[in-house]
């Protein structure tokens, strides 16, 4: 038996980083994760027992392009049903006192229809992936997924505005560092103006990599251009430092100059609390990473002005703004311990 089962989507990394900023501030509750892949890995790294279940079908991304959007919903579809036995089993096997899911909503179907205390973090409220006939089901679906939101006993955002129902506003939920920048970067060896691109646990930003790689040849700055490419790109050039896989992008991108990123909400916080000057392009047609970049006044257009926004956004000023929704996230899963 545990105090708290914690399912996390391992769509990418960001919902596994900001679940670790979390779970480090619930002190003495026993928790154990749920995931798949690279965030599996990410917790191991960080010392959670975790189990390594899930295998969500992967984006079709062409040239930053998502193509086949309703064929990648119903193989999500197909996996929502998967996850549904192996969380049923896995809370079968655990019995926790709660059940936490970060963008696994199967988890929350089974925990409720078995009566246990739920909480959902979420970025979305619902999916706007599919067009034309595709739209119908697609609507069909966020109207299950609204139905779970409702029953949760808290719904989690970690994006500033005001609560309504059980739905509480946080603002970014990051991970602390206990270093200094100047520290940092004499551990990353960073000894000129650095960029750092990251682009998450897939090989969806491949696209993003290229590109910048391409721009910085012809820019020829005296700066460094360090990629965080996760646990299976490879570089095409290779003079240019790669750091693969890492736990800590969050002190890379304190330590860095410029983040270049695909347009994840969980590296767009570490980069607005760290106060690094950040360049996000979304995946095209991704409705989520659009909606997040458009925020911030970028596009996928934006691809093709790395040439000119490179040099503006690394003279741009330092301005952090630390968040604390880590800790006020912890705090509401405790009351409901």
């Amino acid at each position: 038996m545990v105090d708290v089962t914690f399912f996390s989507s391992p769509i990418g990394l960001g919902h596994a980083t900001r679940d670790i900023a979390i779970a480090q501030h619930l002190d003495n509750i026993s928790i154990k994760f749920v995931s798949g892949e690279g965030a599996s890995k990410l917790f191991s790294e960080y010392g959670f027992e975790v189990e390594n279940d899930y295998r969500p079908p992967l984006f079709n991304v062409q040239n930053g392009m998502l193509k086949n959007p309703l064929k990648w919903l119903m193989k999500y579809y197909s996996y929502y049903k998967e996850c549904k036995v192996i969380s049923a089993n896995t809370i079968e096997k655990q019995q926790p006192k709660l059940v936490v899911s970060d963008e696994d909503f199967a988890s929350l179907s089974i925990a409720q229809e078995k009566k246990l205390k739920t909480v959902l973090i979420t970025d979305i409220l619902e999916t706007k992936f599919a067009k034309g006939f595709g739209s119908l089901i697609e609507k069909k679906m966020n109207r299950s997924m609204m139905d779970i939101v409702k029953k949760c006993d808290v719904v989690i955002l970690p994006e500033s505005g005001s609560d309504e129902a059980n739905i509480r506003r946080i603002g970014p939920i990051v991970r602390k560092t206990n270093h200094s920048r100047e520290e940092l970067r004499r551990r990353f060896s960073f000894n000129k103006k650095t960029i750092v691109v990251s682009i998450g646990g897939t090989s969806a930003g491949q696209f993003l990599i290229e590109a910048v790689i391409e721009v910085f040849n012809k820019l020829k700055l005296d700066v460094e251009l360090v990629i965080v490419s996760g646990p299976s790109l490879k570089i095409p050039d290779d003079k240019i430092r790669n750091f693969g896989f890492v736990n800590n992008l969050h002190e890379i991108i304190y330590a860095a100059d410029l983040i270049i990123s695909l347009a994840g909400k969980s590296t767009i916080g570490e980069s607005k609390s760290y106060g690094t000057p950040g360049i996000f392009i979304p995946i095209k047609d991704h409705f989520e990473q659009e909606e997040n970049a458009k925020e911030l006044g970028f596009s996928f257009e934006d691809l093709f002005r790395l040439e000119t926004l490179i040099p503006d956004k690394l003279n741009e000023k330092r301005n952090p703004v630390m968040s604390d929704g880590a800790q006020k996230a912890a705090n509401l899963i405790n009351t409901l311990l």
